[in-house]
Order: C-alpha cells, then sequence, then structure tokens
C-alpha cells in the first residue's frame, strides 16, 4: 500500500469514527501511525543523537477538527434518591461523593458577619504546611497536625483528646471515619507513608485486628473510599482494596503498566488529587495525572491511556467500567488534579446523576455516572507537531465550549499585564521570542508560554451545590515560561563499580522528590545535566535557602561535597567519562519559572486567582470573582486581581460559600447567589487547605487548617482555628435538602429501583 493511500485511509477512518478509540485500538493504525504523526509503541530512549522531527505535513493532511456528541437524553443514568446526611462530615471533602455540601444553615447570609473564632488548636510538635481536611463525628474532630500526628480535638472548644503518630506524615489531603457494623466498632482510616493505618477513633490506639497492629501496605495522598465491608486506596499510579475487618488485600487496578525495570521509577498517572465513591451503586471514580516525565515525552510515546482521565471502577472488583481521558499525551504537566464531584443535574428535564470533574486546564467534565458518556458535546481539534526531535506530540486534543472554562487556557500577548508600563515592558521583552499558542509544543532551547501549571483547578478541587446544581470552584491564572534544552550528560557509570558516596548522599536526601534517575518528578525538576545549568555556589544557596516548594536541606559539610560531585558528574572514573569514546546527550528542563512582572507580581492581566460559579444544567458560569488580594495594589487604585491560592471552597445551605488559601491569608465567606463577598478574617498562617463545617449541641462551626508554607511558602504554624456565631445569636436548625423553596435543580426523583 502506498503511503499517500494509507495516509488518506487514515484520514477516512478518523473522520468517520472520531478518532481517539479506533486510533488506539485498530491494528490499522498501528501499522501506519507514522505517517499521521503518531507513535504507538512505548520504547525507552538514552540519547537524542538520531531523532527526527515530525513531518507537519502529514499533520495538516487530517481534519482540523472532529466532533464528539453529547450522550443521548435516553443513555442518560436516573438519579437515584438523595437520602443522605448532608448535616454531617465523617469524611474529607463532606462525603464519598466529594461534594463538600452541608445542609446546616445556622451561620447565613444575614448572620455572617458576626462569625467570631471560637477556637484555637495548636498542636506544638512543630511548623508544617497541612492541606487536610478535617473531619467530626460525635463532637470530635480528627486531623494531622505538623508534627507529624493525628489527633483528636474536643470540637467545642478545640481540646486535644488523644494523639497517635504513625511515624510518618499522616493523612496528607484526607482521612475518613467509619461508623462501624453490627460486628465491628468505629475505625478512622488514613495513609501515612507506604501504609493504611486502622486506628479506634475512642482511643487512638491501632485496630490490632486489622492488618499487622492496625496497618497494612499501602501508601498514597488522599483519602480512602469506603464501600460496605471493603476500604479503596488511591496508592499513587495503583488503587487496591482491602477488607475493612482483617485488611487483607482484595484487587488492585494499575493505571499505567508496571516498568518492566523494577528500579525505574512510576511513569505518572498518580491518583494524587483525590476519589469518589457512588455508594448505592459500587462504583469508585479515579482522577489521575499526567505521565513521567513532565515536558519531555519522548519515553512515554502514544497517547498514554489512563493518564489525565477520570476513572470508573466496580468497587468489588476492581474492573475498568470506563475511562475518559481530557489530554492525549500530556507533555504539559496538565494533570487532572482534584476529586471527581458526584453531581445530580437536571439535563434536559431529567435528573441525571453525573460525575463533574474540575482540571488543570479549566474544564469541567461533565459525564454519565454510568456510562462516562458527556452531557454537553465537545470538539477535538487538531494539535500542532512536535518541535523536539524524537518527540511525537498526540494529533488532537480537546475543546469544551460547556460547561464554560472557568480559566484562560491559551496565552496571548494580549494577555500581557497592564498594572503599569514598566511592568508590560518586563514581560514583554520575555514573552518577544518566545512560542505560545494551542498546545504549543516544546522546542529545544525557547522557551514556551502558557497558563495551568498551577491550574485552573489544582488538587484543591471544586464544591457541588445538590440544591441549585452549581459547582463552585477556585482557580489559577497564571502564565509560566518553560524550557527545555538539549544537555550533555555525564557518562553511564559502570553499575559494576556501585554507587559512590555522593550517589548514596543523593538518594537519602534528593531521590524522593528529583527521582531515582534524576529525571523530576511532579514539581522537582530534573538533576541531570545540571553541569550545564549551574555552578557550585548557585547549588549551594538553594541548598542554604530553599527554592520555591523546595524546604532548606540540612547536610554536613563533607557528604555535600561528595553529593556535588555526583550531581556534576565529578566522582566518574576518567575511563568511563563518555560512552563509545562520544559524549550522550539528553533533554532536560530549566525547572518551572512563573513569567512574573519586574515587582515578583503575576505577568499576565488579572485575575490572577478567582472564585466561579457554574450552572451545571445550562453549562454558562453563573458569577466569577476575584479571590484574594494585594493591599499595596489596591491602594494603587488597581481592581482587585485576585491572587494565586490553594484552598478550596465549601458551599451551605445557609447561602454561603467559604473558601481560603490566598496570600492574604484570609478565609472568605461569599453569597453563593451572587459571588458578593460578606465576611473575611485574616488567619493567622496560610489556610492552604479547604474548609469543614460541623454541628456540636446547635451550634455551627467552620474549621480550617492554617498553618502556611506548601506551595505559596511564606511562614510555616501548626494552628487549626473555628469559627462560629456568638452564642446569643439564635440557632436554626439543618434544612432539609430537597426543602428549600424555589429549588432550581428540582424534578421528580427516581427510587433505587428505578435505576437506569
Amino acid at each position: 500500500m502506498s503511503w499517500r493511500l494509507s495516509v488518506l485511509l487514515a484520514v477516512v477512518l478518523i473522520a468517520l469514527t472520531g478518532g481517539g478509540l479506533l486510533i488506539r485500538r485498530t491494528g490499522f493504525f498501528r501499522r501506519h501511525a507514522h505517517l499521521i504523526g503518531l507513535h504507538p509503541e512505548t520504547r525507552k530512549v538514552h540519547s537524542v543523537e538520531s531523532m527526527t522531527l515530525e513531518d507537519p505535513e502529514q499533520r495538516r493532511s487530517l481534519p482540523e477538527y472532529e466532533d464528539v456528541p453529547a450522550a443521548a437524553t435516553t443513555e442518560l443514568t436516573a438519579a437515584l434518591e438523595d437520602d443522605e446526611d448532608h448535616a454531617a462530615w465523617m469524611r474529607s471533602l463532606g462525603n464519598s461523593a466529594s461534594s463538600r455540601f452541608s445542609s446546616l444553615n445556622s451561620i447565613n447570609r444575614t448572620n455572617v458577619s458576626k462569625l467570631e473564632v471560637a477556637w484555637i488548636y495548636h498542636s506544638k510538635d512543630g511548623k508544617a504546611n497541612i492541606q487536610s481536611n478535617p473531619v467530626i463525628a460525635n463532637g470530635v474532630m480528627y486531623a494531622p497536625t505538623a508534627g507529624d500526628c493525628i489527633v483528636a480535638i474536643n470540637a467545642a472548644n478545640g481540646e486535644e483528646i488523644w494523639r497517635f503518630k504513625p511515624g510518618a506524615r499522616p493523612a496528607m489531603r484526607g482521612l475518613v471515619y467509619w461508623p462501624g457494623n453490627t460486628v465491628l466498632g468505629p475505625r478512622l482510616f488514613f495513609t501515612a507513608g507506604n501504609d493504611l493505618f486502622a486506628l479506634d477513633p475512642k482511643s487512638g490506639t491501632p485496630v490490632e485486628g486489622f492488618g499487622k497492629h492496625g496497618r497494612v501496605a499501602s501508601g498514597g495522598l488522599v483519602a480512602p473510599v469506603i464501600f460496605q465491608d471493603i476500604i479503596v486506596v488511591a496508592n499513587w499510579n495503583v488503587i487496591e482494596s482491602f477488607e475493612i475487618a482483617t485488611g487483607k488485600r482484595l484487587w488492585e487496578f494499575r493505571v499505567l503498566p508496571k516498568p518492566s525495570d523494577p528500579e525505574e521509577e512510576d511513569q505518572g498517572g498518580n491518583c494524587w488529587g483525590g476519589m469518589s465513591l457512588d455508594a448505592k451503586r459500587g462504583i469508585v471514580y479515579v482522577s489521575t495525572g499526567s505521565p513521567h516525565p513532565n515536558f519531555i515525552g519522548v519515553d512515554h510515546a502514544g497517547e498514554n491511556a489512563h493518564a489525565n482521565s477520570v476513572i470508573a471502577l466496580e468497587a468489588k472488583t476492581g474492573r475498568v467500567m470506563w475511562s475518559f481521558q481530557e489530554i492525549r499525551h500530556d507533555i504539559w504537566d496538565l494533570d487532572i488534579p482534584a476529586p471527581p464531584n458526584l453531581v445530580t443535574v437536571l439535563h434536559d428535564g431529567k435528573r441525571v446523576d453525573a460525575v463533574a470533574q474540575v482540571t488543570k486546564i479549566g474544564n469541567t467534565l461533565l459525564l454519565d455516572r454510568v456510562t462516562g458518556k458527556p452531557l454537553f458535546p465537545y470538539r477535538m481539534k487538531r494539535a500542532p507537531v512536535s518541535k523536539l526531535p524524537g518527540e511525537r506530540t498526540w494529533p488532537y486534543q480537546p475543546v469544551f465550549e460547556r460547561p464554560e472554562p472557568f480559566a484562560r487556557q491559551v496565552f496571548d500577548p494580549a494577555y500581557i499585564t497592564d498594572i503599569s508600563p514598566e511592568a508590560h515592558e518586563f514581560v514583554a521583552k520575555q514573552v518577544e521570542n518566545a512560542n505560545y499558542g494551542w498546545f504549543q509544543p516544546f522546542e529545544p532551547g525557547k522557551p514556551t508560554v502558557y497558563f495551568d501549571v498551577h491550574g485552573g483547578a489544582q488538587w484543591t478541587g471544586a464544591a457541588f451545590e445538590p440544591t441549585t446544581g452549581r459547582l463552585y470552584v477556585s482557580a489559577n491564572e497564571l502564565p509560566w515560561i518553560m524550557t527545555v534544552v538539549r544537555a550533555r550528560v555525564g557518562a553511564h557509570r559502570d553499575p559494576k563499580l556501585g554507587p559512590t558516596a555522593g550517589e548514596q548522599a543523593y538518594k537519602q536526601n534528593c531521590a524522593v522528590c528529583h527521582g531515582v534517575d534524576r529525571k523530576g518528578k511532579g514539581m522537582a525538576p530534573p538533576l541531570i545535566g545540571l553541569t550545564n545549568r549551574m555552578l557550585d555556589d548557585e547549588l549551594l544557596s538553594i541548598l542554604k535557602d530553599g527554592r520555591n516548594s523546595m524546604p532548606p536541606i540540612a547536610i554536613s559539610t563533607s557528604a555535600r561535597q561528595e553529593l556535588f560531585d555526583f550531581l556534576f558528574d565529578r566522582d566518574i572514573p576518567p575511563d568511563s567519562a563518555t560512552v563509545g569514546g562520544e559524549a550522550q546527550f539528553e533533554y532536560v528542563t530549566k525547572g518551572y519559572p512563573k513569567l512574573l512582572d519586574d515587582q515578583g507580581y503575576p505577568g499576565s492581566k488579572p485575575p490572577w486567582g478567582t472564585l466561579n460559579a457554574i450552572d451545571l444544567k445550562t453549562g454558562k458560569i453563573v458569577w466569577k470573582t476575584p479571590l484574594g488580594e494585594y493591599g499595596e495594589l489596591t491602594k494603587r487604585g488597581i481592581p482587585k486581581t485576585g491572587t494565586e491560592n490553594f484552598g478550596g471552597a465549601i458551599v451551605t445551605a445557609g447561602g454561603l460559600v467559604f473558601c481560603a488559601g490566598t496570600r492574604d491569608l484570609k478565609i472568605r465567606a461569599f453569597d453563593s447567589s451572587t459571588g458578593s463577598e460578606l465576611w473575611s478574617y485574616k488567619l493567622p498562617f496560610g489556610g492552604f487547605a479547604i474548609p469543614s463545617t460541623y454541628q456540636v449541641n446547635g451550634r455551627q462551626y467552620v474549621v480550617i487548617a492554617a498553618t502556611g508554607g506548601g506551595k505559596l511558602g511564606g511562614a510555616v504554624g501548626d494552628a487549626y482555628v473555628a469559627f462560629a456565631l456568638p452564642q446569643s445569636v439564635s440557632r436554626v436548625e439543618p434544612l432539609h435538602l430537597w426543602a428549600r423553596a424555589g429549588l432550581r435543580n428540582e424534578a421528580p426523583r427516581t427510587k433505587a429501583s428505578d435505576r437506569h
């Protein structure tokens, strides 16, 4: 078959089938994928010398757009009756659906301005960033501390009841309280390091019947989910389940294939944002991150199915029911970072159970809960070819129009900051020689500018209000300027010689963040080819003072010199300084620099941080308001800009949205109908976590971890701060979920027996 005929047939088949599924599953495309810029087989690449560029003419021969239709109304899953107690907060993110909605309404629009500090708890065991959303049951709050303990606190007055130290950082982004059943008593579950723990919530002691002394081997960051007698844990890119009684392992699902080399780092697709559970249908929903490494995809060719995805798993078996991928072959670090929200929406006159998934690029994926089909149509647009030899970009990327994107997705010079002429000129000079545009790939040695490395949405995700069908999501809108370079790499070390002292120092101090292979992980940049990018003095300064999210590293002078010799490839014996007598090269990145102006503010026009309300019935943004404030800019007459934020919202039946996480250290309450700010309070340290709300003895509280640090840096502490109305303010009983007048999302409900 001639190559021209192959291309023609490829184009026709893509046009007729919608592209993505056929490209992945059809042998024809595996045989002829190279003709249309695809690279379906994963292979390991060790140097860049012989790599070739993609052919732009082949890419241009493809249709510009592929339309993906919405599911027909008859295909959508009818909603089951919501009989959950939305006044409880026994799992981080509110409940198993991660809705972050409370039916409590004692604190409401009319009285929130009177909110005051009820108590402050200091753990007094260290200072560190806490990102967890505490849980409350029977008047007791359970939460992690800055000193890596789990504590039980009297939720009415902030007094500590007990504490437990698991030996590693616990409940990084959540925990869950299980009330027990007729056989077993209550249990508190969380992960710490490489273990899943079960504690007796009354005493804080490990449950002896669970695993070995109350723990089983299973790590991860996010809150587990519990279905009947099964607990499901997201252990990085492995989702696994255990018997809740004994800790016996039941099943596991691996997001990306296991590397053949046991020494090789995982290939990404990690669940670091969160997961949710449809308890009536027994379905677990998992959001996944991008493949590794970021920015350079030559070692993870193809579309990387299940990465950048929402995956539905059968809770009893781990069977994949469906998987929906947003970005194919992500090389930009644009994960799906947040927990899926399980929602019920009114769609074409029918109440439908769906999944709403917010993403880093500001999309909201609205998918049927049982089939994974989209409720709104979208398009796949032809993407640019790679400018990096050896890289093969995926030929199509998605364009979502509804629900409307809540963050800017493409950088353009028209977006350069205008807060002052000096700021504009400073940024314009950085941009004039850079690449930018829709899914613009990287080019060796040339910067690429784009939004959303820190979101759009981040791990803090969204809150869903079932009475209105609205989703509330905090977002960032900052540009980044990334550069990939071709760097000389030191000699391939002879494994027969064993690790040097410097390599051992690296594994002890650096590998957990930067990877055993020095190619970087997450936000930690690669450290291979460092000799081309940095001098000893600069590296010494970073070790002593830290940089961005990296803290200072305490290391002895002798070990530091050995580490430097390893990082700069000075500890390699001369007779193995090159392979085959020639220098070797690989691609590396220059870290994660933001595009900033001359004063350190974001290099784009404001807003830089926002809170958004999205009507899932229409797919339209109802309101958008700046989140956070630079007081010095406001004094200059610049309208409120919002700030980069890592907090996340909750919504209550009192008509309020609570959200913190901003650089100005404030927690705020907004009118859920209009977005108007009704109350704020400056926390002692940054509240870089999601609040919780609960009721004790008829009094409603809002509580948040206020410990600072994290990706926004700043001072760190050890506090939880709880707010309540003064005792003199009259109390209001919790509002039943469907009793509110004028519900815009109301429609006839479906009994559990009327399942789709």
